[in-house]
């Protein structure tokens, strides 16, 4: 089998560097980040990708690690429950405890952190100082806007969605101990302004709340102490169970996410360059399929890779498989965004806040 260069050590690249791990297939992941960056942030995993997931770890291990969610309760921002509905195998992990488990497979010297590659024009991975990668195949995960893609598809046109997200994880027992293993959501009555609150253990929360970026104006370069400021004062009105998270909340961690997506999805491969995850099809959020789609990605591109002699047949394949599940997706995201934005007495009868194909 050929060298395999991965590109990024999030969720997709560390899924796939499993799959590709299970089969015993070369390969090295480069990450342009820190090991030790673990900004507050988490996952929903519908049934579908602990399937997936449990073909590459110990499902043991992940069900220690986050909350199988019984019921999604949609609330008005007061706290009065709109409609609830009942959640089949769902589960909720933070960012970092997934990262760990799916780390745990690779071995230290198959991962090179602090190393950002270009792409050249003769089609080559180059490292910071010019050296060449020497690789075959380049699986690029390195998410939403990714360069690489950029650098590939220079006429492509990335859009910010009208949606920003603040994700945050609260470490407060007392707070926890009140909440059971529900997915909660508040929601402003005139929209445009949610909270989600999801347990992920007997002591730590995870929450996020989703902002009309044309309404309420947040800077990426927005101090902790001046966030914190004004997540305050915005919800300080909203029920005691969502005023509360936000004052005991630290801010060192929280994500602050502007949301992009294409206007037309590129092609998945070009010659030897193949994209998996965000890098491939960045999702709106609101679909909650992120991680799932990865996985599927992971575990398609492998299983053409080790079927097919022929690089771009097993690329071609794999995208003509995954394409179709992704455009739904995109457009069930986009159905649930303009939704979003509108009064909540205009909201559809279909309350669940997840992407089924």
């Amino acid at each position: 089998m050929k060298k395999i260069a991965v590109v990024g050590a999030g969720i997709s690249g560390l899924s796939m560097a499993n799959y590709l791990e299970k089969h015993n297939i070369d390969y090295h992941i480069y990450e342009r980040r820190k090991k030790e960056d673990l900004a507050g942030h988490g996952f929903l995993l519908p049934q579908e990708g602990i399937e997936y997931l449990s073909q590459i770890i110990d499902p043991k291990l992940l069900f220690n690690h986050g909350n199988f969610l019984k019921k999604y309760i949609q609330y008005s921002h007061k706290g009065k429950i709109l409609a609830e509905k009942d959640l089949n195998d769902v589960f909720v992990i933070s960012r970092h405890a997934l990262i760990n488990i799916l780390t745990q497979n690779i071995s230290p010297d198959k991962i090179t952190y602090e190393k950002t590659l270009t792409y050249d024009e003769k089609g080559k991975l180059q490292l910071p100082d010019g050296t060449d990668i020497d690789s075959d195949i380049a699986i690029i995960s390195d998410g939403s806007r990714s360069r690489i893609r950029r650098e590939i598809f220079k006429n492509e046109k990335l859009r910010l969605v009208r949606e920003n997200e603040i994700v945050n994880i609260i470490q407060n027992e007392k707070i926890a101990a009140c909440i059971e293993n529900n997915f909660m959501k508040f929601h402003l009555e005139e929209g445009g302004l949610t909270f989600g609150i999801l347990k992920l253990s007997a002591d730590s929360i995870l929450w996020y709340s989703q902002f009309d970026s044309e309404k309420y104006k947040i800077s990426e370069e927005c101090s902790i102490g001046s966030l914190k400021k004004y997540m305050t004062e915005l919800f300080k009105d909203w029920s005691p169970l969502v005023s509360s998270i936000i004052k005991e909340s630290s801010y060192k961690n929280a994500h602050l996410w502007q949301v992009y997506e294409l206007e037309e999805l590129n092609p998945f491969y070009q010659d030897n360059v193949v994209f998996i995850g965000d890098a491939a099809h960045p999702l709106i959020p609101f679909t909650s399929q992120g991680v799932t789609s990865a996985l599927k990605d992971s575990f398609t591109l492998t299983k053409h890779l080790i079927e097919e002699e022929n690089t771009g047949e097993a690329f071609q394949k794999y995208e003509a498989e995954r394409k179709p599940e992704i455009e739904v997706h995109i457009a069930n995201g986009r159905a649930l965004l303009n939704q979003f934005l509108l009064p909540l007495d205009q909201h559809s009868k279909n309350i669940l806040p997840i992407s089924y194909k």
